[in-house]
């Protein structure tokens, strides 16, 4: 037995179809958000629980893997570059502003109040 339904657009407009389109996607999106938030979190936190799961290491554990070409004169001479650089892309203006009133010739076509009354 099939379902026949006559859409015909007298009957029911085509707000009432937007608005059950709309209604669909917004309440179909949430229920998928639920599901995912209450089934798909859990599984992906143990997926992640399971890649970190390691033996717990502390900070004297780690070994440092010191440069020995790297010296003070080469950090002196990158932090001498990197002050020189940022000081340099500002530009040394006049700080005083001189601000300039432009006098407007007054025309009726901008004036509004003769567009807010009725003039009968």
């Amino acid at each position: 037995m099939l379902l026949y339904v006559d859409l015909d657009m007298d009957q029911i407009s085509e707000g009432y179809v937007i608005l059950m389109t709309g209604l669909f996607i917004v309440f179909s999106a949430l229920f998928s958000l639920f599901l995912f938030f209450r089934f798909g979190m859990s599984y992906l936190l143990y997926i992640y629980k399971i890649i970190t799961k390691g033996r717990d290491r502390k900070i004297e554990d780690i070994a440092v893997d010191a440069d020995e070409d790297f010296t003070g004169e080469i950090a002196a001479a990158i932090a001498t570059a990197i002050h020189m650089y940022l000081n340099e892309q500002h530009d040394k203006e006049n700080p005083i502003l001189t601000i300039k009133q432009a006098k407007k010739q007054y025309s009726p076509w901008s004036s509004k109040i003769y567009g807010t009354h009725n003039r009968l």
